[in-house]
């Protein structure tokens, strides 16, 4: 660290207050405005596993649960693809060295959560790390779906899950040299509190992060 203490705090303190202020002023990105047929709705890990049992269970990430239901059922209106991946892991997960042991496959832990579940309609895709985008079922769809370039991202955590996969499908298209919107909902999304891992200022950081990596984050899509 070059800085002392003092003078990275204080430093910091003022980028935050303008990354703060930026996110508060981001325009809200209406449903009507997409083009359905090119469009996706991507839900990651709303499982019981992340919201309501098991080691890693928050309840911040409950609170995204109504603004991604409601969403959701906007998707079905305007007759927009949606997909949801849920972590399901083997029991010889190298991931149980980083956290604990959690939604191994076959178990509660690894299902949608009951509210998204009723609603339905995604393509379901389990997965075995953080970043849904390396699983071969999604490389299928994506193959499947080559006309979709427009991708809603919501769900848990902002600055794992989420912002992994968000980041890496904007990079798959850059390398082609193909254009794309991918859309984070800043309302349908959340992380966790634990120790020095503060829910609030990690997702801040992770959705400055998307912004400056040319992801669109939004307060809400609508």
């Amino acid at each position: 660290m070059k800085n002392n203490k003092n003078e990275f705090l204080k430093k910091s303190n003022e980028t935050l207050e303008k990354i703060f202020d930026l996110l508060a002023g981001l325009p809200a990105v209406k449903v009507k405005d997409l083009q359905p047929e090119n469009t996706a709705f991507i839900i990651v890990d709303m499982i019981n596993g992340f919201v309501r049992e098991g080691a890693l269970a928050s309840n911040r990430a409950e609170m995204a649960i109504p603004a991604i239901e409601k969403l959701s059922k906007l998707c079905d209106k305007n007759q927009i693809a949606k997909l949801a991946f849920a972590d399901s892991h083997t029991n010889a997960s190298p991931e149980f060295g980083a956290y604990p042991e959690h939604c191994l496959a076959g178990t509660s832990e690894s299902e949608v959560v009951d509210e998204l579940k009723e609603i339905g309609g995604y393509t379901l895709i389990p997965k075995n790390s953080t970043n849904g985008f390396h699983e071969e079922e999604f490389q299928k769809w994506l193959k499947d779906n080559q006309k979709i370039d427009t991708f809603i991202v919501t769900g848990v955590c902002t600055n794992i899950c989420v912002e992994q996969f968000a980041l890496t499908i904007k990079t798959f298209f850059n390398k082609q040299n193909k254009k794309s919107r991918v859309i984070v909902p800043i309302n349908a999304v959340e992380t966790y509190d634990l120790g020095i891992h503060d829910g609030d200022l990690m997702n801040v950081m992770a959705l400055y992060n998307m912004i400056v990596n040319g992801i669109e984050v939004t307060p809400e899509v609508e």
